[in-house]
């Protein structure tokens, strides 16, 4: 085990190297600087402070000079000074927002997992039911709905027309700080419960249909049948025998998740207007601030590397067969 986990540690160097290499080139072939971007917005730029801004910034030299000057810094976590006007540094504002997406992202996994698997279980336990068909169309609404669509649909009508939730925010600024700790508990909550329920109702399919699947296939295995013979409960074998059993092939979407939900954070945030990284990135995007893009850029994908060397960590225990190099 110790010999597989230091091979799925040491391929993820190479793998990390290679996203920082794409991220880097993608985000500096969009048209316009930050310098640019500046001058567009009315700032009053003349040619000799833009010229003086790119040298500063070092978007003076070729691409290939300024990835490496990144990438030496990045080595000892340095991910340089914003170019907004506070020129703040890259970790401490991301720093005051990981917190907010992390957490986003871990309650709307876990909801996912704890709806999207007995869905799956029971859908496969009822196969080619009406409840099989309706729980199918269901899923795949969430799954082929654009976000952003239901997201301001449900604003309009949960928040606005019906006033029963907040249309935006984390919490409500005005009163959070006089709050009890119950109090302010409730209030995120509430806040929370827009964004979570359309990011979860939009991710279930994968995860049902994982679990439908693999659960399909548990049930007709000869120990499903031998425990059936010896009278044990119908629902003791679903969720007892068969969705343990079925948890293996389930447990590869864990790592393939990740990288979706930090993806829709963006969109949540934005939309919803959420302090976490997804509305960072979004802003910095638009200014072409790139230290806080390449940032944001590098923590997604070691949070999707890490998830995917959990998730393959996770397989190797549950099936010795993977660690050893074994087939069949």
């Amino acid at each position: 085990m110790v010999r597989y986990t230091l091979k799925r540690l040491l391929v993820m160097i190479p793998m990390f190297i290679g996203i920082t290499i794409i991220c880097f080139i993608v985000i500096h072939l969009a048209p316009g600087n930050a310098a640019e971007i500046r001058a567009n917005m009315g700032v009053k730029y003349s040619d000799t402070a833009r010229e003086k801004f790119e040298k500063m910034y070092g978007l003076d030299k070729p691409l290939v000079e300024q990835y490496f000057i990144w990438l030496k810094k990045v080595v000892v976590f340095d991910f340089g000074k914003s170019f907004a006007s506070d020129e703040r540094a890259v970790t401490e504002k991301i720093g005051e927002r990981i917190h907010i997406t992390v957490g986003l992202n871990l309650l709307a996994m876990f909801f996912i997992f704890l709806i999207g698997l007995p869905l799956g279980v029971i859908s496969a336990y009822y196969q080619n039911s009406i409840l099989d068909k309706t729980i199918t169309v269901i899923v795949f609404i969430g799954f082929a709905v654009p976000t952003f669509w239901l997201s301001v649909i449900c604003m309009y009508y949960f928040s606005i027309y019906l006033g029963w939730l907040p249309i935006s925010g984390l919490y409500t600024e005005y009163l959070y700080d006089n709050m009890s700790l119950w109090g302010k508990i409730k209030d995120i909550a509430v806040h929370l419960i827009l964004p979570l329920s359309i990011s979860v109702f939009g991710s279930l399919a994968g995860i049902s249909r994982f679990a439908r699947t693999s659960t399909l296939e548990v049930l007709n295995e000869d120990y499903i049948t031998a425990a059936r013979a010896r009278g044990v409960s119908e629902v003791k074998i679903l969720f007892s025998h068969a969705l343990r059993n079925a948890l293996l092939p389930v447990i590869t979407i864990l790592g393939l998740s990740i990288p979706g939900l930090i993806g829709s954070s963006v969109i949540f945030e934005s939309i919803f207007s959420i302090p976490g990284m997804g509305q960072l990135f979004y802003n910095s995007v638009l200014m072409r601030d790139y230290p806080v893009i390449m940032g944001i850029l590098v923590i997604g994908a070691l949070l999707t590397l890490i998830g995917n060397f959990i998730a393959d960590l996770a397989y190797a225990y549950a099936d010795p067969r993977i660690r050893y190099g074994r087939k069949g």
